[in-house]
């Protein structure tokens, strides 16, 4: 498993049937203190928690795992999206902390103090 960072949805119109029921995320490996895995490739990682962009996942990168947690032997997958991370600590310190993704409208919840 790995620490990465969502990226963007990858949209695939013709694909294996396995992968119907999950959406395709383009994922970056992350190190402990958040900064891009320069060595690594990007990867791209079949959806199951509902992740979207700018969030900090845990992904799963072992092909018979992936097929078991889709309970499909044939499926061609091996990198899988199977948590949210909220922070990293290492040695008692936080290396990495997950921002909050904005909610729909949250820009429009209220209106600045000097407009009231």
């Amino acid at each position: 498993m790995y620490l990465a960072r969502v990226l963007a949805p990858i949209v695939v119109p013709i694909h294996h049937p396995a992968l119907t029921a999950h959406p395709l995320l383009l994922v970056a490996r992350v190190e402990p203190d958040g900064r891009l895995d320069a060595r690594a490739h990007h990867r791209v990682a079949l959806d199951t928690i509902g992740a979207g962009e700018g969030d900090l996942v845990l992904v799963l990168e072992e092909g018979n795992s992936a097929r078991q947690l889709l309970d499909d032997r044939g499926a061609p997958v091996r990198n899988v999206v199977v948590g949210f991370v909220d922070e990293v600590e290492i040695e008692g310190r936080i290396t990495l902390r997950h921002e909050a993704r904005p909610q729909v409208g949250a820009h429009a919840a209220a209106p600045p103090e000097s407009v009231r």
